[in-house]
């Protein structure tokens, strides 16, 4: 059975909605394209806590440069006269530590894996868990992560991957299809309006090889 993902995290929005009171996200970060319509959509809901968390990403320059971007962005949606929010707002921002062996270690034998297929779920995996961690650590009400916003990322194995990460660390995991709505149209469009840089590649040499 097909699950609709987007429809379970609507029933939650608003059931939030309804009681008037904000909660906490968790929420692993990729990237400033893929986060734009991602945070613009959640912050009237939640108060979100960012971890750029992504040791897939290579080299260390590109790194360096999607974090700064993603700095800039919420910056920049985050001031008063931005006209994002309907209300107040509140995202925090974290650029967890760059650790590429940690990638690398998952990837053994992955190598020649094709895009999109076990090596990118382990991918998936080590930096959901590294959200999940913080999120149990930070006392979030969920956690989730902005890579289903991409149509080349397997949502399904990733709402996987986060409900077998909260049986394990005990913080709900928010289930989430962000492409759904028009979520990666949307994030196109903001990527234009805020002048973002737009990788065309997701991260690792693997990736970069196929592109």
């Amino acid at each position: 059975m097909n699950r609709n993902y987007q429809k379970e995290l609507d029933s939650i929005i608003a059931d939030i909605a309804k009681s008037g009171i904000k909660k906490k996200l968790l929420l692993h970060v990729c990237c400033a394209p893929c986060s734009s319509y991602c945070l613009t959509y959640l912050a009237n809901y939640f108060d979100i806590v960012t971890d750029f968390y992504n040791p897939n990403i290579a080299p260390i320059e590109e790194f360096n440069k999607r974090a700064d971007e993603f700095k800039r962005f919420v910056s920049a949606i985050s001031r008063e006269d931005s006209g994002v929010f309907s209300g107040n707002t509140d995202i925090s921002v974290y650029i967890s530590e760059y650790e590429p062996e940690k990638f690398y270690e998952i990837a053994k034998g992955l190598e020649t894996a094709k895009e999109g297929g076990e090596r990118c779920f382990k991918c998936y995996r080590l930096r959901m868990e590294h959200a999940a961690k913080m999120a149990a650590k930070t006392g979030a009400d969920y956690f989730t992560t902005t890579l289903s916003i991409s149509p080349l990322k397997n949502a399904a194995k990733i709402n996987e991957i986060g409900e077998e990460l909260a049986a394990i660390y005990g913080v709900p995991h928010l289930p989430s299809d962000f492409k759904k709505k028009e979520g990666f149209k949307r994030s196109i469009e903001l990527s234009s309006e805020y002048d973002l840089y737009r990788q065309n590649y997701c991260g690792c040499v693997y990736s970069k090889r196929e592109s």
